[in-house]
Formats: C-alpha cells, sequence, structure tokens
C-alpha cells in the first residue's frame, strides 16, 4: 500500500485495488502512523504507507514477516478483527449484501452469507438474565 492509496480529505482508502470508506477507527489510526512516520523518518522518499528503520532508506515496502511480527501480540488476531468489521458494517446497513460486497470487495456469496449470519443475530431473542454466573 502506497501513501497516495489514502485519501484522509475523502475518507477514502484503496485496498487491493477497490476504493473504500476510511472508517473512524482506521483514520484514527493512519493518522497516528503517518505522525510517528514522520517524526521517526522525516526524510525518507519511500513511497510505502508501512515502512521499518531498514526500509525507510529504501524503497520497497515493509516485509511479511514485519507486518506479521508487529500483530503478533494482538489481542484478536486479524482475521477476528476483519470478520468483526464486516459483520459491524452488516448489522449498521441492515444486513445489504451489496453494500457489503462494495464496502469490502468480497464476492457476492460471501457478502450473502454475512448478511444472513447478521439477520439471523437480529431475529434471535435476546437472552433473559446475566451473561455470567453470580
Amino acid at each position: 500500500m502506497q501513501l497516495e492509496d489514502v485519501d484522509l480529505g475523502n475518507r477514502r482508502i484503496t485496498v487491493g485495488g477497490h476504493v473504500r470508506p476510511l472508517d473512524d477507527l482506521t483514520r484514527r489510526a493512519v493518522l497516528d502512523w503517518l505522525d510517528y512516520r514522520r517524526n521517526r523518518w522525516p526524510n525518507t522518499a519511500n513511497p510505502h504507507l508501512l515502512i521499518t528503520q531498514k526500509t525507510a532508506v529504501e524503497l520497497g515496502p515493509a516485509g511479511k514477516l514485519w507486518t506479521t511480527r508487529a500483530t503478533r501480540n494482538l489481542t484478536a488476531p486479524l482475521e477476528r478483527l476483519r470478520v468483526d468489521r464486516q459483520h459491524e458494517e452488516a448489522l449498521t446497513h441492515g444486513a445489504d449484501p451489496l453494500h457489503l460486497a462494495l464496502v469490502f470487495g468480497i464476492d457476492e456469496k460471501t457478502a450473502i452469507r454475512y448478511a444472513d449470519s447478521v439477520r439471523k443475530l437480529l431475529q434471535s431473542e435476546p437472552e433473559t438474565g446475566p451473561a455470567w454466573p453470580q
């Protein structure tokens, strides 16, 4: 991902060739990272969004090993965060599979599965009583 893939003014980000809205959480994370990047490597010419001490003096991206290490100790793995984000979007926009396909660039069958899952969740009876033993 290149710096030009982030359009903060229009709140858009391009991931894998798909332009997507930039939600508040991601926008804040990108702003924080750009601030850190600018302070840590003020003279870098590297056009990539994610850089390391090594790649700051080159023109290549941070390697897969670096990104794996950087996310290793997260409480929730990236895959879980992705799924949660898609479910949240479905809840917010009425479980519309077309919306999910457009926002996340996913296959329509996958979008339908997510929408169906959220519809079932919305139709289920809320549990009564505390969620944990007292």
